[in-house]
């Protein structure tokens, strides 16, 4: 198993949510953050001042997928947080040595 963490624009959970459903992820943690990358953030005009947003809103989504679904989930997020655009996020693999469902203690996949 992986742990997937990818890391979009918020504008387009709705849709990563949804491609992910169609290849099976069952379930993800969607949190909100903060950052940059090569972008530097950007500049913004507010009431007549100029100031530079160093940190910009993104959406974290963490999920736990076995590995014969990773390579489906990788393109379904790929395909699906694209916009084509500086900023359209980064997607982290990371092994995942186990995972407990704590109501049932059902393990390893089962689990998930």
């Amino acid at each position: 198993m992986k742990l997937v963490t990818a890391i979009i624009k918020p504008f387009k959970l709705d849709d990563v949510r949804e491609a992910l459903s169609e290849v099976g992820v069952q379930g993800m943690t969607v949190t909100e953050v903060k950052g940059f990358g090569r972008q530097k953030g950007h500049t913004e005009l507010y009431r007549g001042a100029e100031y530079v947003v160093d940190f910009l809103p993104k959406v974290k989504i963490e999920a736990a997928i076995d590995d014969a679904l990773l390579e489906q989930a990788i393109e379904a997020i790929t395909k699906s947080a694209n916009t084509g655009k500086v900023g359209d996020g980064k997607i982290f693999i990371a092994p995942l040595e186990e995972v407990v469902r704590i109501r049932t203690g059902e393990t390893g996949s089962d689990a998930v």
